[in-house]
C-alpha cells in the first residue's frame, strides 16, 4: 500500500490494535471471572461440606450416621436442584433429598487427609455437568472411627450464567472504552502529524520564496528531511547561479560582435551592396534575438523570490518612461482602476513586462492608451493594456506569443518581446490573455497573484 491517506492508514492500524487489545482484554477478564467464580462456589460447597460434618452423628436406635440438621439451602431437598450431597463410606450412604432415586458416582479416591478437600467435575443426575468439592473424613471414635468421603455438588450451568452475565454486562464498557480509545488515537495521529502540515507550509514558503530555508525547528524524526531539503535547495541555488553567470557571460560576450556585424551591414548598404548587407543584418538580428532571450531566461531562472510591488506605481514609472520615447510623445496615457494593487512579483521583472506591452500599444495606438488595475479575485489581481488602434486580424492572435512574433512585421527590433513577457508572467504564476477589444484596438490582460506582505522598494524611473 504505497498510495492513500497516511491519516486513514494510521486511523485503522489503530482502530484494529485497539479492536484487538480489547478483545484480549475481554477474554482475559471473562476467564478471570469465570476462575473467581468456581473459586467462589468452591468455598461455598466447603463451607456446605463442614456444616454437613457437624451435623452428623449416630442414631441411638439404628446406630447408623444420620445428618442431624437439614442443610441450610433449601436447594438440597429438591429434586434435581442443580445442589446435591452425598456421604459414603464404610457402609454407609447418605445423600441429599436433591438427588431423588440417582447416587453420585464418586471416581475412585485414595485416603486423604481430613483437612484436605479436592475439586473436580463429574456428570449429574439430570446429565449436566457438576463441580465437586470433595473430602476424605476419618470420623472419631464415637462416630466409628471408620473413614468417609463427602462430596459436595453444583451444576456448573449457574457457574456459567454468571460468567455470561459479567460478559454481556462488560460489553457497553468495552465498546465505550473503545469509543475513548480512538478518539484518544485520533488526537494522537492529529498530534504526531502536525509537524507534516508546518512541512508543506514550509515548502510552499519555500515554493514562494527560494531564498527561504527548511529550518530546524522540528522533531528529530523529521529533522533529517529538512536538512536533505536545504542541501538540495543551497545545490540548486549554486548550479543556477553558475548557469545564470555562464549565460550573462556568453550573452554580453555576443554582444560586441554583434554591433560590429550591424555597423558592418549599415557600410556595406551605403556602398551599394543592398543583398549581403540584408543578409548579414538578417542573421545578426537573429543573433541578437536568441542573445536578449538568453539574457532575459538568465535573470528569471534566479527564480521568484517573494517580493511584492504596488501595480499602480510601476505602471505610472514605465508610463513616464515611455512617454518620453517617439511613439508615446503623441498618446495620452490614462491609468486608472484599483489602487493600491499589491502584487507578487519582483518589481523589475513588473516593469519590463509593462514596458513590453506599453511599447506595442503606443507603436499602434491612434490616440490614447488606457491601463486598468483591477483586484479581481482575493488573490489575483490584473492590469489591463488597451489601445485604440486598428487591433489584429484574430487568426494571428493565437501566433503571437511563439519565439520571434511581434505585433507589426515592419517595424524595428527583434521581435521577442511578447515571448519574454510571457516567460516573465510565467515565472510568477500568473496568465496572459491577448484580445480584439469590441470598441475596437488591442487588449492585453496579466493576471498575476495577490501579494500578502507591504511592497518592496519600487522599480526606479
Amino acid at each position: 500500500m504505497t498510495r492513500g491517506s497516511l491519516r486513514l492508514r494510521l486511523m485503522l492500524a489503530g482502530a484494529v490494535s485497539i479492536l484487538v487489545a480489547l478483545a484480549a482484554a475481554a477474554f482475559g477478564l471473562v476467564l478471570l471471572f469465570s476462575q473467581h467464580v468456581e473459586r467462589r462456589a468452591h468455598a461455598a460447597l466447603d463451607l456446605q461440606m463442614e456444616q454437613l460434618l457437624a451435623s452428623l452423628d449416630r442414631d441411638p436406635a439404628t446406630g447408623l450416621l444420620v445428618v442431624t440438621r437439614p442443610a441450610p439451602d433449601p436447594r438440597f431437598g429438591t429434586p434435581l436442584s442443580g445442589l446435591y450431597w452425598q456421604i459414603e463410606g464404610a457402609g454407609i450412604l447418605e445423600r441429599s433429598r436433591s438427588l431423588w432415586d440417582s447416587t453420585l458416582t464418586l471416581p475412585p479416591d485414595a485416603a486423604r487427609p481430613a483437612i484436605e478437600a479436592h475439586q473436580y467435575r463429574l456428570a449429574g443426575p439430570a446429565g449436566e455437568t457438576l463441580v465437586v468439592s470433595e473430602r476424605h473424613v476419618t470420623l472419631p471414635a464415637r462416630l466409628g472411627g471408620t473413614g468417609i468421603r463427602i462430596a459436595v455438588a453444583q451444576d456448573s450451568a449457574d457457574l456459567a450464567a454468571a460468567t455470561r452475565d459479567f460478559a454481556y454486562d462488560l460489553l457497553p464498557y468495552l465498546a465505550l472504552l473503545a469509543l475513548v480509545l480512538m478518539l484518544a488515537a485520533h488526537v494522537q495521529v492529529q498530534v504526531g502529524l502536525s509537524p507534516l502540515g508546518r512541512v508543506r507550509q514550509r515548502l510552499a514558503a519555500i515554493r514562494t520564496d527560494p531564498e527561504a530555508s527548511f529550518g530546524k525547528d522540528f522533531p528529530e524524526e523529521v529533522q533529517p528531511i529538512g536538512e536533505a531539503i536545504d542541501q538540495l535547495l543551497e545545490a540548486r541555488r549554486q548550479q543556477i547561479t553558475r548557469a545564470r553567470q555562464r549565460a550573462e557571460d556568453l550573452a554580453h560576450g555576443l554582444k560586441t560582435p554583434l554591433q560590429v556585424l550591424f555597423g558592418d551591414a549599415s557600410r556595406l548598404r551605403q556602398q551599394g551592396q543592398a543583398e549581403l548587407a540584408e543578409d548579414i543584418r538578417s542573421l545578426a538580428e537573429t543573433m541578437s534575438r536568441h542573445v536578449e532571450r538568453e539574457l532575459a531566461q538568465a535573470r528569471l531562472a534566479a527564480g521568484a523570490r517573494a517580493l511584492s510591488c504596488d501595480a499602480a506605481t510601476v505602471a505610472a514609472q514605465v508610463i513616464a518612461v515611455v512617454q518620453r520615447s517617439p511613439d508615446g510623445q503623441r498618446l495620452t496615457f490614462e491609468l486608472g482602476g484599483a489602487a493600491p494593487l499589491l502584487l507578487r512579483i519582483d518589481p523589475a521583472d513588473l516593469a519590463e513586462a509593462l514596458g513590453i506591452l506599453l511599447e506595442n500599444a503606443s507603436r499602434h495606438a491612434a490616440g490614447r492608451v488606457v491601463i486598468t488595475l483591477a483586484g479581481g479575485a482575493a488573490d489575483q489581481g490584473s492590469l489591463t493594456i488597451r489601445d485604440d488602434g486598428p487591433g489584429i486580424d484574430p487568426d494571428r492572435i493565437d501566433r503571437l506569443l511563439e519565439r520571434g512574433a511581434r505585433l507589426d512585421t515592419s517595424a524595428a527590433g527583434t521581435g521577442l518581446g511578447l515571448a519574454i513577457l510571457q516567460d516573465i508572467v510565467k515565472a510568477w504564476s500568473g496568465t496572459l490573455v491577448i484580445v480584439n477589444h469590441p470598441e475596437g484596438g488591442l487588449s492585453v490582460t496579466v493576471t498575476l497573484p495577490r501579494a500578502g506582505s507591504a511592497p518592496v522598494t519600487a522599480f526606479p524611473a
